[in-house]
């Protein structure tokens, strides 16, 4: 029997209209859609009036769906893996499932679309030649380490955040890195979208004034580089 395909579908990360023609259209002609949350799914299949079995896959079940799910794609049947926005997988679960698919020698094809990480960055206003995603700091253990290590990082540096540890980690940014160029961006492609851009130690009096709400991508700049295209300037605030 013919394996099915594991499609890796790119949803908006905000407006509803950021979706590719391909994803919608593979989104109705899958036999099954996994999805990060199936609450949050539902609102988007709804708009655009899909109607296809959907099972959750998030990072408590991933193990045991996994194999659930590589069993029905051994059986032929094809599945779309979705995050609750944005691209798949990054910081968002499907890995074990992706590895095991290789493995198992089925087809993955990856359908690209939004993603909060370059969303952020074309915006930003900072150097976008080279860049590292770090996605969520550890919160406890590992924490200071890997900011020691990011301290001579020559890249510009992308965060993920949620809103009530962005003060503490501008702090931190501050503490380690020194006063740098950086950009909060928060509620990107939604109404009340922001980038905040200004030296952390003036975006961490903003947030102390200003509670934080929605989550952030938060963006530094490596530290200071000679290059003929890119200035180590301080942005300006909006």
């Amino acid at each position: 029997m013919k394996s099915g395909i594991l499609y890796l579908v790119a949803t908006p990360i905000g407006n509803l209209a950021d979706i590719t023609f391909r994803a919608i259209e593979t989104l109705r002609e899958v036999d099954l859609i996994a999805a990060e949350d199936t609450r949050h799914a539902a609102i988007l299949l709804h708009h655009y009036e899909i109607r296809k079995p959907v099972v959750s896959y998030y990072e408590e079940n991933e193990k045991r769906r996994s194999q659930e799910l590589l069993d029905k794609l051994s059986a032929g049947q094809n599945i779309a893996l979705i995050t609750d926005a944005g691209t798949p997988l990054l910081s968002d679960p499907g890995f074990q499932l992706v590895r095991r698919a290789i493995e198992n020698d089925i087809r993955i094809v990856p359908i690209p679309g939004a993603s909060s990480i370059l969303t952020a960055l074309m915006a930003s206003g900072l150097p976008t030649d080279r860049f590292t995603f770090e996605g969520f700091l550890p919160r406890k253990k590992g924490r200071l380490t890997r900011l020691n290590e990011l301290a001579n990082e020559p890249r510009t540096m992308v965060f993920f955040e949620s809103p009530h540890r962005v003060l503490e980690t501008l702090q931190d940014f501050l503490e380690k890195f020194g006063d740098r160029p950086a950009v909060c961006a928060r509620e990107m492609t939604k109404v009340y979208e922001e980038f905040r851009r200004d030296r952390l130690s003036n975006l961490i009096k903003h947030f102390e004034n200003h509670p934080a709400k929605g989550e952030f991508v938060i963006i530094v700049e490596g530290i200071k580089r000679k290059s003929k295209n890119h200035s180590g300037s301080q942005p300006q605030t909006h």
